[in-house]
């Protein structure tokens, strides 16, 4: 086995001392670039890399990120992690993730990260109430609420997409082409995407009074809770023609549920999905959407934790980005 390089072998080789060596390889420190070309050629030479703990002592920051979420089983938020970590590593950061699936005390997350000393946070969730972020700001960790709910003033750093305009952007869609029984099939009721989703979803009902609608609740946004939300409605004698469900996966798991009813999509039966996660347009599920910029939204909350990082007391905003549909197989084309 290898023997650990130290920092004092690395200032032996390069004839200074342990400070020296330390400085350069800190961040912001005072140092020569003469000193420090010596300091990186004796390292190479030995094979060292500095402790990022050890640095940690000296400069006061761990540069770790706690990336908080839930609803693990939800497949897009492999993409959403391998986008978050893969960003934050690129700046330099380390992310260190949390599963808050069976949580319900923000005060609890907060004692957990802080154990760890993290430098941020980034709440990563649109199930998580709105008070885990609250709580990280209460306790002056800077924390970035990605896809969380948006407000005109928000309490904390918020990056997201507009909720009620994608309700209303659903019935929009489902109207033109030519649907007069709908559905909305929504995530946990006590989710914040979900109501907001619902919300604008009705708002633009009733600008078509020719449209019958209905809505209901799955109790997880997951594949399972979508088959099994969907058979239950299919019982009914007078299930709607379309059905805007309330993520991808959700509405992979309605597809399934039709399927194994014998009805055919899009004759029969229409679904609306959103977030565009990578499945949705796999070959066997074709999936008609509403696209969220996913990478978008994550590029900017890696920026804001950036940003806090130098600026603590940075004034709250929200940066909220544009959804659109894209066009697959599980809707029937616009009429004319």
């Amino acid at each position: 086995m290898a023997m650990v390089v130290t920092l004092k072998e690395v200032a032996e080789r390069a004839g200074v001392s342990r400070s020296a060596v330390s400085r350069a390889f800190t961040d912001g420190a005072s140092v020569s670039d003469k000193m420090r070309r010596k300091v990186e050629k004796a390292a190479r030479e030995l094979g060292y890399s500095p402790n990022a703990l050890a640095s940690s002592l000296t400069t006061g920051r761990t540069k770790l990120i706690g990336l908080v979420s839930n609803n693990f089983h939800n497949p897009i938020f492999l993409e959403v992690f391998d986008l978050f970590t893969r960003g934050l590593q690129d700046r330099g950061l380390r992310p260190l993730l949390v599963n808050l699936t069976d949580e319900t005390d923000p005060e609890n997350s907060v004692r957990m990260l802080r154990q760890y000393s993290v430098d941020g946070v980034v709440v990563a969730s649109s199930t998580l109430p709105p008070g885990f972020a609250k709580a990280f700001r209460d306790a002056q960790v800077p924390v970035v609420h990605s896809f969380g709910r948006y407000s005109s003033a928000p309490q904390v750093h918020v990056v997201g997409i507009d909720n009620m305009e994608c309700g209303r952007m659903a019935v929009r869609e489902l109207a033109a082409r030519g649907h007069k029984k709908i559905a909305f099939l929504g995530g946990p009721e006590t989710a914040t995407s979900t109501q907001d989703r619902l919300s604008g979803f009705m708002q633009e009902v009733a600008q078509h009074p020719k449209i019958k609608v209905a809505y209901s609740y799955a109790n997880a946004y997951s594949f399972e809770a979508g088959r099994h939300e969907m058979l239950r409605l299919l019982e009914q004698p007078n299930h709607a023609e379309a059905y805007f469900c309330g993520d991808d996966v959700l509405s992979i798991g309605a597809l399934s549920a039709i399927e194994e009813r014998g009805l055919s999509v899009p004759d029969d039966i229409g679904i609306l999905g959103l977030n565009d996660m990578e499945m949705a347009g796999w070959e066997n599920i074709n999936l008609t959407t509403i696209h969220q910029p996913i990478r978008q939204i994550i590029t900017s909350s890696i920026e804001l934790m950036v940003a806090m990082l130098d600026e603590p007391d940075r004034y709250p905003e929200a940066r909220i980005f544009p959804c659109s549909v894209v066009e697959r197989g599980t809707l029937k084309p616009v009429t004319k």
